[in-house]
């Protein structure tokens, strides 16, 4: 039975008027992922997660649902609104300035099932939910112990080792209620690639034009080859808490209520600093790291009843926040540190206690803050329509109050060009923001005919910063027989711009450059052509088959299309005298020598509602249980998503100046698989299971820039400049499709006990790597911003349960 996309009662998921699918626990178990963002892309062929993500965004789980960005997949927990993350998404690709749901940061083991509505449903749910909703339903058991414990590493790299440790159970309040804990402990190293910064090289690529490629010449000093380490997963150590009630208040009456907290410290790894930008701090040479203190919470709590005056109703309020420090250590200022007695102020303290040429090397960049407080009435009754046709009547409303902080760094994290990996927010950059959000909605679903089933639904929302929305969406389901039956949908959508998309702002420095995004309200990217963001619109249409051949096999299939109009995306970017004129107009010092060194290495850029898209596709799926008798019985399913994206407009900034490149927009249209197919066979004999699963990536298409093994003297043909860096001219690279092979075998001893072990991507099958002229300082060796396969190769893990 589900609970999403409908309001009407006892509805199952293939009896849904838009395609549903119900994920088990227990087949997030068997995906053999301790991340429920990597578990659910293992198991649903729309969702995806990028190769890597960088700077701060890889410290935060997002996903991708039909290619769009994350801010365009609604989440819910049963049934409730869930607040998003504080730490902005920085990943260059569709995700890029969204500030999503993290996923994992919800107790694993506190989920019973997930259901995936691949559908819009603004006009039910409100922003967001443009690509679909995935809502998350928890354990309600009053009874039960369940405990886990799964440990595994990347084998083939010998690094990325992890572990989780999970237990949950049930208890009775009084005769008439219940109380569910759930709770977890999740660690992960830090996975390398074995790569070589050839910068660390005496020489230059063979047979390559020696003017201007720089590295560490013979006699300088020599650091081990392999020690960048951009290319890695961030350490991690993570623990969550779920607690989940209800009692009884009367006969009619319940109360209930979900608490959830997690804490996650995880550190992600920068590009290698040679010993030349820090000598006296670092005389071999550092990288940078990120960190993040995160803290995560809401509350949920609502009483529900029946029988007033014939009507259910649903009165609930949730408060919700992410918190994080944003840290950088094992770092420099290298501005700082060239700053000589006669430039120094004395009256900051750090240099008052340390002297002149003074660095720390640790320092807080920033703290960010997103907290939404929500409140709802839902009401609804069933009854007949002149005694003959049934319906579902639901309306209510919402109240939603957002917040956003950012809390400037430390004085080194920003002054005189900020720490090198990442330069803090300086308190021109901070502030606190809010809005309040008015809905509300009507859904009416009803049987005009036996066999035909209509739902139609509206909602209003206002926002006190964008204004008015209305959207509507009309489905209708036709059931020839008990086995064939056809449905469709149209709805129109909106998402309206995220208060960290308003405000938020950020620098990324390197020893020879800078690239710095702009609030969009800020003069600085006023003066590069920004404007006021407006909400995202979109039409939605669907329609399908819903088929049972023969009995228990069962098969979906769903055309889709979603224009998208006003995508919020990365626009405006400049390069340059420019980018450095606008980045220190927001109050950023930039190393002089960098400046003059490398002026092409510094970059701005934006917000802007800078995209209109068309995302066509087509979804199946298909599963099927074969009852072998004395040999057990297999569980046959396949999922596929196929799924294009094309621009149909780019816009142009105030300066007349088209919004999108060549490179950003591939990051909307080619860098998501254009298919994705998931096999699965689950068999079960005796005391044995064995589950066997075969996932086909498709082809992902970067534009990706050239990077510093391409010979200073190459030309762009398109704008007579510099090919090295060029944001003009680019090199197309593929990632052809791949199949992964996962492969688990478990064995349960009694009632209480079963263990299982078992290999994803057995063949440590990994994207392509990128030319080395691609590669950025030879260890960006793939194409960060592809959503295809992970890059970490093989898995192999093994887990016990326990169940009492």
């Amino acid at each position: 039975m589900i609970v999403t996309g409908t309001h009407a009662v006892n509805r199952k998921a293939r009896d849904s008027t838009s395609p549903i699918t119900v994920i088990t626990g227990a087949e997030l178990a068997r995906s053999g992922q301790l991340n429920l963002t990597d578990a659910i892309t293992r198991v649903n062929p729309a969702i995806n997660i990028q190769t890597r993500g960088s700077d701060t965004a890889a410290l935060t789980g997002s996903i991708r649902m039909r290619g769009l960005n994350p801010n365009e997949v609604l989440v819910l927990v049963d049934g409730k609104r869930r607040h998003v993350t504080g730490n902005v998404v920085q990943n260059p690709g569709p995700q890029f300035g969204s500030t999503p749901v993290d996923l994992n940061m919800i107790p694993a083991n506190a989920i019973d099932h997930i259901e995936v509505l691949q559908d819009g449903a603004a006009a039910q749910y409100g922003s967001d939910a443009i690509a679909g909703v995935v809502n998350i339903i928890t354990k309600k058991q009053d009874h039960g112990l369940h405990m886990t414990a799964q440990t595994g590493a990347n084998a083939y790299s010998g690094t990325g080792w992890n572990y989780q440790l999970n237990a949950d159970g049930g208890m009775k309040l009084g005769r008439d209620g219940y109380l569910h804990l759930s709770g977890q402990v999740y660690h992960t190293d830090h996975f390398f690639l074995d790569t070589q910064d050839h910068r660390l090289l005496p020489y230059a690529p063979p047979g390559a034009n020696t003017v201007g490629y720089y590295g560490i010449l013979p006699g300088a000093i020599k650091v081990p080859y392999n020690s960048n380490k951009i290319m890695s997963t961030p350490e991690e150590t993570r623990e969550n808490l779920g607690i989940d009630f209800g009692k009884k208040v009367s006969s009619t009456v319940d109360f209930y209520g979900l608490i959830t907290y997690a804490h996650r410290h995880a550190e992600a790894i920068q590009n290698y600093r040679i010993p030349t930008i820090a000598p006296t701090l670092y005389p071999t040479g550092f990288s940078p790291i990120e960190a993040i203190e995160e803290n995560d919470y809401q509350a949920n709590l609502g009483f529900k009843g029946s029988h007033l005056f014939g009507f259910d109703w649903d009165v609930s309020t949730e408060y919700g926040a992410d918190e994080d420090d944003i840290n950088t250590i094992n770092t420099a200022n290298t501005g700082m540190l060239g700053r000589s007695c006669q430039t120094t102020n004395r009256a900051l303290p750090y240099f008052s206690s340390q002297g002149c040429g003074y660095s720390p090397t640790s320092a807080r960049a920033e703290t960010y803050r997103n907290a939404m407080w929500t409140n709802n009435l839902d009401i609804r009754r069933g009854f007949r329509i002149a005694d003959a046709v049934p319906m579902t009547l639901a309306f209510g409303g919402q109240h939603r109050l957002e917040m956003y902080d950012i809390v400037a760094g430390e004085p080194p994290s920003y002054e005189a060009g900020g720490t090198q990996g990442y330069a803090g927010a300086a308190p021109q950059n901070a502030g606190s923001w809010s809005r309040n959000i008015w809905a509300a909605y009507i859904d009416d679903d009803f049987h005009p005919l036996p066999k035909l089933d209509i739902d139609l639904a509206g909602r209003f929302e206002h926002y006190t910063d964008s204004g008015n929305t209305e959207n509507g969406k009309i489905s209708a389901r036709y059931d020839f027989t008990k086995r064939i039956a056809v449905r469709a949908t149209i709805s129109n959508g909106f998402r309206a711009p995220t208060l960290a998309e308003q405000h938020y702002s950020a620098l990324s420095v390197g020893p020879t450059s800078a690239s710095g995004l702009l609030p969009v309200a800020s003069e600085a990217a006023r003066t590069l052509g920004a404007s006021a963001l407006k909400p995202e619109r979109s039409t939605n249409a669907s329609g399908g088959v819903v088929l049972e051949p023969v009995r228990n096999f069962h098969v979906e299939a769903d055309v889709y299309q979603i224009n998208l109009r006003d995508r919020i995306v990365q626009g405006g970017s400049v390069v340059g005298a420019q980018a450095i004129t606008a980045i220190e107009q927001m109050g950023y010092t930039l190393p002089g020598g960098a400046t003059l060194s490398n002026p092409t290495g510094f970059s701005a850029y934006f917000f802007s509602n800078g995209a209109s898209t068309r995302t066509q596709g087509l979804d199946i799926k298909a599963d099927y249980r074969l009852r072998l008798q004395r040999y057990g019985s297999v569980v046959l399913s396949m999922a596929l998503n196929l799924n294009r994206t094309t621009l149909t407009h780019n816009g142009l900034s105030a300066a007349g100046r088209p919004l999108l490149n060549a490179q950003t927009i591939s990051y909307l249209t080619t860098e998501s698989p254009r298919s994705k197919i998931v096999l699965n066979a689950y068999y079960t004999i005796g005391h044995w299971d064995v589950n066997l699963r075969q996932t086909r990536y498709g082809e992902t298409v970067g534009m990706l820039t050239y990077q510093d093994w391409t010979p200073a003297s190459a030309i762009c043909p398109l704008t007579g400049g510099a090919l090295r860096g060029s944001n003009t001219c680019f090199a197309q690279f593929k990632n052809t499709p791949r199949w992964l092979t996962d492969l688990e075998l478990g064995y349960r001893f009694n009632d209480h006990w079963h263990v299982a072990v078992g290999a994803n991507n057995i063949f440590n099958l990994r994207p392509r790597k990128v030319p080395a002229y691609l590669a950025s300082n030879g260890v960006n060796v793939y194409d960060s911003a592809s959503a295809q396969v992970p890059m970490t190769g093989g898995y192999y893990f093994g887990r016990v349960n326990a169940d009492f």
